[in-house]
């Protein structure tokens, strides 16, 4: 299977694609909505594409009890966030792109305060022409809405940009959007509307990363 149209734009999800942060963010909603009766799991960052403020109200037994579940989850990031890293070969793989002349988005669910934090903490804050955060619109994935409005700020029709994601609501929100992405498995089963739908479908952030270089090794 190979892509009809050069591409010219690479979009990344940011957690779990770039950067290995789900463990703590585990922990972090662990740590946030476990005195309320939330018990998160791996399995479920799947499925969620949104912000703690639009998602946590499905975690706790009370949505009333949602506030405090945030401050708990503010409170454990300030003094956990610093130990996320980039997964190995990610800043690589960004560097190449920059000098194929490829551009380069985030499409995240993470808020914006997060996301800038986490991106100028590994000095990637100026590595992206657009980004597009879970709190910026209404809606959050897989509603497609952010990937097309980040390509209408690039200029990039959808057919020349690639999305790479490890979710099921990243496959979901790239079909939608009509753009071809890879989902990192990380050796979990997708549902098979979702693995239909993945262009690629590979295991690890690294097999990723060098199909992405495939893909844009022939633009100048």
């Amino acid at each position: 299977m190979s892509r009809v149209h050069p591409t010219r734009a690479v979009v990344f999800d940011l957690d779990g694609t770039l950067l290995n942060s789900l463990p703590l963010v585990l922990r972090a909603f662990t740590h946030a909505v476990a005195p309320f009766g939330g018990r998160p799991t791996m399995a479920m960052f799947a499925t969620l594409g949104g912000p703690p403020e639009r998602i946590f109200g499905d975690m706790v037994a009370d949505p009333n009890q949602v506030p405090a579940a945030l401050r708990r989850l503010h409170e454990y990031n300030l003094e956990n966030q610093h130990q996320i890293e980039p997964f190995a070969g990610a800043v690589e793989l960004l560097d190449v792109l920059a000098k194929r002349g490829i551009q380069m988005g985030v499409w995240t669910g993470r808020d914006r305060l997060s996301t800038e934090f986490l991106l100028d903490l590994h000095g990637l804050s100026t590595r992206f022409d657009s980004i597009v955060c879970g709190d910026d619109l209404d809606s959050h994935k897989p509603d497609s809405a952010g990937l097309v409005e980040l390509l209408r700020q690039l200029d990039v029709p959808a057919a020349h940009a690639l999305y790479v994601g490890d979710a099921d609501v990243d496959v979901l929100g790239g079909v939608g959007a009509n753009v071809d992405t890879i989902l990192i498995s990380q050796a979990r089963e997708a549902q098979p509307a979702v693995a239909s739908g993945a262009w690629r479908a590979v295991a690890s952030p690294g097999e990723a990363y060098e199909w992405v270089m495939r893909c844009t090794a022939k633009v100048v």
